[in-house]
């Protein structure tokens, strides 16, 4: 499984050093981010920071907390390694799944950095579509272990991304 989608280079800096969010209760889930003013499309928001560690090692943190491998704050890179955020992470960690998003994650030379995809206003929460990977079976039971609560118009209902299609 591959937590927090890893994706291509893009965007801009934020455009002043104004702290342009802040974490609060989410009505969606637990914490979230929330703009404290307004935010431009395209706009840098956030470097998604954490201690680099592989794979493997995620894995067996999760097994070694008990938790499930879902409830993690992990971020995979193109290389293979893995963000764990919930090891010198920062803010970034608390932005919740959106099925139909407002910002979008760009990994530019192993960092990952949240831009916002559209205008947002003061006051509304930061997400991004984590499209998740698992290889298994995405069974009734999986699914529910990655339920989605987001909420938007094109909400799937899972945080899950959709299984590829073998060609024939």
């Amino acid at each position: 499984m591959t937590n927090k989608n890893s994706a291509s280079k893009g965007g801009s800096k934020p455009a002043d050093k104004e702290r342009m969010y802040e974490v609060r209760q989410s009505p969606v889930h637990g914490n979230g981010v929330f703009a404290r003013r307004p935010i431009a499309a395209g706009e840098r928001i956030i470097q998604y920071k954490g201690q680099r560690i592989s794979w493997d090692k995620a894995t067996r943190r999760a097994e070694k907390a008990g938790g499930p491998i879902n409830h993690t704050f992990y971020f995979s890179l193109a290389d293979g390694r893995v963000i764990d955020g919930g090891r010198d992470g920062n803010d970034a960690r608390w932005i919740n799944h959106a099925c139909t998003p407002n910002c979008e994650a760009f990994e530019d030379e192993g960092k990952v950095y949240i831009h916002a995809m559209q205008e947002i206003e003061a006051g509304e929460e930061l997400n991004y579509n984590y499209a998740l990977i698992y290889d298994e079976r995405h069974t009734p039971a999986l699914k529910k272990l990655f339920a989605c609560r987001c909420g938007t118009p094109g909400c799937t209902g899972t945080m899950l991304a959709p299984k590829r299609r073998a060609k024939k």
